[in-house]
């Protein structure tokens, strides 16, 4: 929710219209801006707020110029991949890394050195490749995005309007940000930090937006039913995993998180005994390589889904989010595997 948050947004999507404005602002730089340096903040900020970020800001520059849905469903899985591997850079950020990096000794430049910069070359090779394909899609985009802002200037509305917020007030959502993030792991200091932010929204409404509960809300129940039901899973996984070589247990660890949340399998690979170094940085590679296959594949997945699923009418198609995944999941598991 303070992601999502109007000052937050503001900010991210000034920091982000000056990197689209080295493409001239058209739909295709801020395209390949929101999906790539969207999900690499993730590392620093969490994967939850960098999905939300993105998710708001696609919405925001792209749905109202009505793109095809089969570039909203390519879109929707490369987001998912991107975010799930973007998360890498850093130890802290990420679920999958933040179940293991205690157990394992993973630091921050062991995760940037095996993952994180081959992640980022994955990320980038992703989002040129589904630039080629859709090329046809940027023109259209670009002549409605010329009517779009006229209409908009003429109507404007109260949610999306563009007074500017003082600077103090960006600084405390961010200080609250901040908050969340160092003390995530204990509760009464964040939800403290939390209730201090709602009061303060109320205080200073006047350059504030809606705030949004459902999605958090929804996201936390998600987390919550893997907490309790993902470790009644480890009967089979541990066995699977630990009876798999080097060469099979990346592309296992991607068929499992599909269906069981990278967050759980890497905390159940946790759990197994004498895992080699290698046999670790397979598990992690194909946990981070298969979150955007489906919508439980990575934590984070839901609040996208919960952004953007009323983009597409009668729905995410499983499928087509499948299919729209497949290529980016490819080509990360390509860079995490066979980069030096």
């Amino acid at each position: 929710m303070i992601a999502a948050s109007r000052p937050i947004l503001r900010l991210a999507e000034d920091g982000l219209a000056h990197v689209a404005a080295l493409g001239g602002g058209r739909p295709l730089a801020w395209w390949l801006t929101l999906m790539t340096v969207g999900p690499l903040l993730g590392s620093f900020i969490t994967e939850p707020a960098a999905m939300t970020i993105t998710a708001l800001l696609w919405r925001e520059n792209f749905y109202r110029l009505n793109p095809s849905r089969a570039f909203k469903h390519a879109t929707l899985g490369l987001l998912f991949v991107n975010v799930s591997v973007g998360g890498t850079l850093t130890n802290f950020a990420a679920p999958p890394v933040l179940m293991v990096a205690g157990v394992w000794g993973w630091d921050t430049w062991h995760m940037f050195a095996d993952f994180g910069w081959k992640a980022a070359v994955g990320i980038v090779a992703g989002n040129l490749v589904y630039a080629v394909v859709f090329r046809r899609e940027w023109a259209r985009l670009a002549a409605h995005d010329v009517v779009e802002t006229e209409l908009d200037m003429a109507e404007g509305h109260w949610a999306s309007r563009r007074d500017v917020i003082p600077w103090w007030v960006t600084a405390v959502h961010v200080a609250a940000l901040g908050w969340t993030v160092f003390t995530a792991h204990f509760t009464a200091l964040y939800v403290g930090g939390f209730l201090a932010l709602l009061a303060f929204s109320q205080t200073t409404e006047q350059w504030q937006g809606p705030l949004n509960l459902r999605s958090p809300i929804l996201v936390g129940f998600f987390l919550a039913g893997l907490v309790i039901h993902g470790t009644l899973q480890a009967w089979w996984i541990e066995p699977v995993l630990g009876s798999l070589g080097n060469g099979t247990l990346m592309a296992g660890a991607v068929g499992l998180t599909a269906f069981s949340d990278n967050a759980a399998l890497t905390y159940l690979a946790s759990l197994v005994p004498d895992l080699t170094e290698a046999q670790k940085h397979a598990v992690m590679a194909g946990a981070v390589t298969g979150g955007g296959l489906t919508v439980i594949a990575n934590a984070p997945n839901p609040a996208g889904q919960a952004v953007l699923g009323r983009s597409f009418g009668h729905g995410v198609s499983p499928l087509g989010l499948a299919l729209a995944a497949a290529v980016p999941t490819v080509i990360v598991g390509a860079a995490l595997a066979w980069l030096p």
